[in-house]
């Protein structure tokens, strides 16, 4: 086996293992990959309305609108009138939400520390710097297919 295929089965590897770390800590919360992400993004934002969230998120208003159907019937979110477009609706957090948004920040937090807090500057720096040429390739290999 030559020293690529290698190196793309250790990324492989983390990713499967990433994947299943995410997957079962979004479980314990309640939640899917999707509707996590959405979570995210509204703790990054805040109040926003379903079609920035559409837009961030790169999906169909419809998608958004289940997601956040999801996250409603299970106490994460509300839907609120805008204060200043009556035909507007923000997605609001509830308290259950931003709490569990606070504590997936913390996580992630906590996982990059465990993750990087060992590496020398340097090798972290040729480690991301390495990452961010091979996120190009793939991107610009998925645009181009």
């Amino acid at each position: 086996m030559d020293r690529f295929r290698e190196t793309l089965d250790r990324v492989l590897e983390l990713v499967t293992l990433l994947n299943e770390d995410m997957a079962h800590s979004f479980a314990r919360d309640g939640l899917t990959g999707p509707r996590a992400h959405l979570l995210l993004e509204l703790h990054h934002r805040g109040p926003t309305t379903q079609r920035a969230l559409a837009d961030a998120l790169r999906v169909s208003a419809r998608n958004v609108t289940g997601l956040v159907d999801g996250l409603v019937d299970t106490g994460f979110v509300t839907r609120e009138p805008h204060p200043t477009d009556r035909r507007a609706i923000l997605v609001c957090f509830t308290e259950h939400g931003a709490k569990t948004a606070d504590a997936m920040e913390h996580n992630h937090r906590e996982l990059a520390h465990l993750l990087f807090a060992g590496l020398p500057a340097k090798r972290l720096a040729g480690f991301a710097e390495g990452l961010d040429e091979i996120l190009s390739r793939l991107r610009k290999a998925l645009e181009d297919a």
